[in-house]
């Protein structure tokens, strides 16, 4: 059995396992369940049918209707995907809003960073964004067949799908440290990427103030992680209280979670 946590695929960005991570009661998250990643649409044959190896029963998209259009997910024929965007509209479509914001990013080195706090405050608080991680857990609770695998995505696999690993992995009681590690793993995973678009806007001479916002865009930070904590606290106290009050866990939720996906 494969067990490497960054799962390596020909087009496959961000490609991550969850097995094999502690909770603090001293199990261990089942490897083969649960995998996170950035879009699908660019996989090769090659990919899909490593997916199918895998087991892969579940696809869950995080993305806008915007971006699913732009590149439909390509999957194993036996795999049931599902549509549940976290924002219902893609915000980087609206041409005013997205000429206002790269005028502001031209000469504003922190625009980057105050627009992902913006988004981590809206992950939280958003109904829309409540809904789409509720529905996800009741995937989650249907996954529950031994060898098959669920995975859940959004386009660079960092922020919608890094809060879904968090609420995720909370809730079968991983202790925070190593959710933070593997929230905080993009920025190994995707360092190629990254470094490829930083070298692409030096060569277009591109204001300094733009090619770090577009470092804070493409990573993760743990000012990010520590907003939406933040939120959490606000508005219910602390995690386990926001996804019994806010995603509708229930104590049954929690245990048949945790007998699916921990041995």
């Amino acid at each position: 059995m494969v067990r490497s946590r960054v799962l390596q695929l020909q087009k496959g960005g961000n490609f991550r396992e969850l097995g094999g991570y502690q909770t603090m009661d001293g199990r261990t998250v089942k490897w083969h369940k649960a995998i996170r990643s950035g879009k699908l649409g660019s996989l090769t044959d090659q990919d899909v049918s490593f997916l199918d190896t895998y087991g892969l029963k579940y696809d869950v998209d995080f993305r806008s209707p915007e971006e699913k259009a732009q590149a439909p997910d390509r999957i194993p024929a036996q795999t049931k995907y599902l549509f549940m965007p976290v924002f219902s509209t893609d915000e980087t479509q609206n041409s005013k809003q997205t000429d206002r914001l790269q005028r502001k990013m031209d000469t504003d080195p922190t625009t980057g960073r105050q627009q992902m706090h913006h988004v981590y405050q809206d992950i939280i608080t958003n109904p829309h964004s409540q809904t789409a991680y509720r529905r996800f857990f009741d995937v989650l609770l249907e996954n529950d067949g031994q060898q098959d695998t669920l995975l859940f995505h959004c386009t660079a696999g960092k922020d919608r799908t890094g809060m879904g690993a968090v609420f995720f992995l909370s809730a079968l009681g991983v202790n925070e440290d190593t959710i933070k590690a593997d929230y905080l793993l993009t920025n190994k995973t995707t360092k190629p990427m990254l470094d490829n678009l930083v070298k692409t806007l030096k060569l277009k001479n591109s204001p300094s103030a733009f090619i770090q916002s577009m470092r804070d865009l493409q990573s993760v930070q743990i000012s990010f992680y520590n907003t939406a904590m933040d939120q959490i606290q606000k508005v219910s106290g602390d995690m386990p209280t926001y996804l019994h009050d806010y995603l509708n866990l229930s104590t049954n939720d929690i245990h048949d979670l945790r007998h699916i996906y921990l041995e």
